[in-house]
């Protein structure tokens, strides 16, 4: 520096000793600089005070040589010193050299520099608070500075500040969150540790309503969750967990809808081995279920995002025990929020709209966006589902449907997700249908084929709440609206819908036809599903055998039996695969005979005294003759005795295999059964039911000496008064009891019983030609 230069009013031995490499010889030239300025205070010659403030800062504070710029420290702090409350007038010319020495190289100066503005502030005190911004920013930097004596010396001045804030009214908190919104995606744990201090700070502060402020320093919190080191996130809970009590207090000024996103982020934390991860997590899961128990269905146009975020959780293990009941409780609050008004048309919706609130009004979408940009930079959103609400511009709240109908039906899809996220997203899907019917028919065309597939589900408590959606598509009033093609037509193993059955029984919009007018009336899609279910048995047998009985006991509970029967019925009865038809009717006839939930349609095919219950009869009959003995032990079921004996005679022209024996077999054990408790006890009566004698020793003249054949002949034997057996005059044959039963044309039915056999004999002699021809060839 040039000692020759004019630097008055200072004078020369003030600027040698402002220069020294020693620091008492600069602190000398600071008392004298105190004592000057103290002179221009009392003669009020603010120019002079000025010209040394100017000096001090140009000519040393930011010297190039270092001794000049810890003299021009020094030299700056004596003057705020002298200057006392009239400092306030000149701390922009104060604070910004200082701060400029906070970026030196050197870190003794930098030390210097946090001692001259902690004199500086100490003595302007709340006149500082205009300057907040910058000394935040410098401080800020500081707080991660490596040199202990500087971070030692920052720490003072923060501790001061804070103070300062505390005890004023006037922080301009406004102006400080666009600093604090930037500041708080530092990855420094030392500036994290300064920031979330200064949050908790003004939190504590009653006159500062940072709250308002929170969906711009939200996300970031959640980032400083995530921090490697227990004390900062112990801080940071502290700090989101006063932020949580505060909105509980005050939930009507709290912008719930402009948090949601940033909650739905957190929520989706992937990487499940970090602890930090976890908490972020929990957290987040946590805010958001408060968040839907208080803003209600202001939550609802973030639905999508939030099941996103939330149906994963539910499939937990018990490592993360309370982050899947805190997921639980939100799915289930949020389901709570959809109501029938939510299947309103949208013209309808319009015209029911209420005013906005006053003191939260919806943000546009650029601002949603912008609040969450570094968010997005800084933990990846590209990995990350990001929901957008439907309609942000509107002041009715309006359910996303399309989204959520979206998010369940990829769950469905994706084969890694969880048994209790599936039986979830189904209790999703029977809730819409249940709440808002009207507008879930326009997507069951397209989830109908994954509630099909689901129909294959490990997890028998999957297939009961998938078979409940399935039935209320079946036999909701809404699905007579839609009949678009639920099939895909262009399949041609396709089970196709038997014209006449459709007039018959299950006519959209009107009551059944006089074929079943006790059960209730399906929708068209109620056929459909019937026919896709079939052909899902025909084309994966192995469900068949190992659920299908279970699946089928379930829809008899859910849509009425007889509906399941008499339209399967119907279906089997054009079906061009005779061997999956027989087995198809095997099956049927076993859940008819054997299970408790087919306990009325056995009671009304008992008596056949009405014309419905005939109809019904023959229904079944014309696809039980896929399988002779299920027919045999249809006749028994419904007492056509001597249908069965004649059908019995007819077995052999047929071909008697050892499937076709064993079939016979199961038909002994099931007489031996409480559900033909009836039938044997009217062997007792033997001149009324001579056609059920000689049909039960038909059987057992197809027996084998087997075991079966000892249980009936024993069964026969006990029958009194064998010399009654003989066939008595046709006139007295007729069993009293069904004196009055309605009319059958038993002889059209054996004619069609004939034709069936005789398709599935063509069947069997093709077959075995052509495994004939395959056996010479490979001979050849």
């Amino acid at each position: 520096m040039n000692t020759e230069k004019d630097f008055s009013p200072l004078t020369p031995n003030i600027v040698r000793a402002l220069n020294d490499k020693l620091y008492e010889k600069r602190k000398v030239a600071a008392l004298e600089i105190e004592k000057l300025v103290r002179e221009f205070v009392a003669q009020n010659n603010s120019t002079q005070i000025r010209h040394v403030i100017q000096i001090l800062a140009s000519e040393f504070a930011l010297s190039q040589h270092p001794h000049s710029r810890k003299g021009g420290l020094i030299g700056l702090a004596a003057c705020s010193i002298a200057l006392g409350k009239d400092s306030g007038l000149y701390l922009k010319e104060l604070i910004e050299p200082v701060l400029t020495c906070f970026n030196d190289s050197d870190s003794r100066l930098r030390y210097y520099a946090c001692e001259a503005l902690y004199n500086i502030v100490k003595v302007a005190r709340g006149a500082v608070l205009p300057h907040f911004n910058v000394l935040f920013d410098g401080l800020s930097k500081l707080a991660a500075d490596p040199d202990p004596n500087v971070k030692s010396g920052s720490e003072l001045l923060d501790r001061l500040l804070k103070d300062i804030v505390t005890e004023s009214n006037k922080f301009d908190l406004v102006a400080f969150v666009p600093l604090l919104r930037e500041r708080i995606y530092s990855n420094n744990q030392y500036a994290r540790q300064f920031i979330i201090s200064w949050i908790l700070v003004l939190e504590s502060v009653p006159d500062i309503n940072l709250i308002d402020y929170l969906p711009e320093i939200l996300d970031g919190l959640f980032q400083i969750l995530g921090d490697s080191s227990k004390e900062i996130r112990r801080t940071c809970e502290v700090v989101l967990g006063e932020f949580l009590k505060e909105i509980k207090k005050t939930p009507s000024s709290v912008k719930f809808a402009e948090m949601a996103n940033i909650l739905v982020i957190h929520c989706q934390v992937s990487d499940e081995s970090k602890l930090t991860n976890d908490l972020i997590q929990l957290t987040a899961m946590t805010w958001m279920r408060e968040f839907i128990q208080l803003a209600g269905r202001v939550m609802l146009p973030y639905s999508s995002g939030i099941l996103t975020a939330v149906l994963p959780g539910l499939s937990y293990d018990d490592r993360k025990k309370s982050t899947k009941e805190v997921a639980s409780a939100c799915n289930h609050s949020l389901m709570k929020l959809v109501t029938p008004e939510d299947d309103e048309e949208e013209d309808e919706t319009r015209s029911q709209t209420s005013p906005p609130q006053e003191d939260s009004p919806p943000k546009s979408q650029e601002d949603l966006n912008d609040s969450l940009n570094a968010s997005q930079e800084s933990i990846g959103l590209s990995k990350i589902s990001f929901f957008t609400p439907a309609s942000l511009d509107r002041a009715q709240v309006t359910l996303d449907l399309d989204g959520i109908v979206q998010v369940l039906d990829r769950h469905l899809h994706d084969s890694s997700t969880g048994m209790m996220t599936r039986i979830a997203v189904l209790k999703w899907l029977y809730h819409l249908y249940i709440k808002t019917p009207r507008k879930m028919f326009r997507h069951t065309d397209s989830l109908f084929p994954m509630l099909l597939k689901t129909l294959s589900d490990e997890s028998d408590e999957v297939i009961l709440k998938d078979l409940e959606v399935l039935a209320e598509i079946a036999s909701s009033p809404a699905g007579q609206t839609y009949n678009s093609g639920m099939c895909d037509n262009s399949d041609k193993t396709e089970l196709q819908v038997p014209e006449h059955s459709i007039g018959q029984q299950l006519v959209v919009g009107s009551k059944m036809a006089d074929s079943s007018p006790s059960t209730p009336s399906m929708n068209s899609y109620f056929y459909k599903f019937m026919i896709n279910l079939l052909k899902r048995f025909s084309l994966e047998r192995k469900l068949l055998e190992t659920r299908g009985a279970f699946i089928i006991r379930q829809l008899c509970l859910l849509l009425h039996a007889e509906n399941i029967f008499h339209s399967m019925a119907d279906i089997l009865l054009k079906e061009e695969d005779l061997k999956f038809a027989s087995t198809m009717v095997q099956t049927l006839n076993t859940i008819l005979l054997t299970s408790a939930e087919l306990f009325q349609l056995r009671n009304q095919l008992k008596d056949l005294r009405t014309q419905e219950s005939c109809a019904l009869f023959c229904c079944l009959y014309r696809s039980w003759c896929h399988n002779p003995v299920a027919t045999v032990s249809l006749c028994f079921l419904t007492q056509n005795y001597r249908h069965a004996y004649e059908l019995i005679q007819k077995f052999g022209d047929l071909e008697v295999t050892v499937d076709f024996l064993m079939e016979v077999d199961k038909l002994v054990q099931l007489i031996e059964s409480p559900i033909f408790t009836y039938l044997r006890l009217q062997l007792l009566d033997v001149e009324n039911n001579p056609y059920l004698i000689k049909a039960l020793y038909g059987l057992l003249m197809l027996l084998p000496q087997s075991q079966a054949f000892q249980l009936l002949s024993h069964r026969l034997r006990c029958v009194p008064n064998p010399e009654l057996m003989r066939t008595v005059d046709d006139s007295k044959s007729c069993n009293i009891k069904r004196s009055n039963q309605a009319h059958v044309d038993y002889t059209e039915l054996l004619q069609h019983f004939d034709r069936v056999q005789s398709k599935h004999l063509e069947v069997r002699h093709q077959r075995t030609g052509r495994a004939e021809h395959t056996d010479r060839k490979l001979a050849l």
